[in-house]
């Protein structure tokens, strides 16, 4: 079982920056695709971006180009650095992983985090 944990959410107001992080003690993770969801109570999980073993990367339209994902495997370790933050991006945060060679649907990931609260105030 890999458990990942999630760290650096917090309250910033829009047009600030946050970077989350993804730990994880297992070795195996340099081996899936890893990505950021987030939810806001009453609706669905939303993916944000996610990024294959071989460092590939894809993003939600409303996030590209504010949104960085990365990995170091080195590191077992995920981020996400996000930038000009927008009250809409709200929402817990959670990563996880699963899906060796391609990246699975939203609710088909394998490992998921406990979540990272971020607030963006206007």
């Amino acid at each position: 079982q890999v458990q990942l944990v999630e760290s650096g959410g917090g309250s910033v107001q829009a047009g600030g920056s946050l970077r989350l992080s993804c730990a994880t003690s297992d070795t195996t993770i340099s081996v899936y695709c890893m990505g950021w969801f987030r939810q806001v109570p009453g609706k669905g999980r939303e993916w944000v971006a996610h990024i294959r073993s071989s460092g590939a990367t894809k993003y939600l339209f409303s996030v590209e180009g504010r949104f960085t994902i990365s990995r170091d495997d080195a590191k077992n370790t995920l981020y996400l650095q996000m930038n000009s933050l927008k009250s809409e991006d709200t929402g817990m945060y959670y990563c996880a992983a699963g899906g060796v060679n391609y990246c699975p649907t939203v609710y088909s990931y394998e490992f998921w985090g406990q979540g990272t609260q971020v607030t963006v105030s206007s």
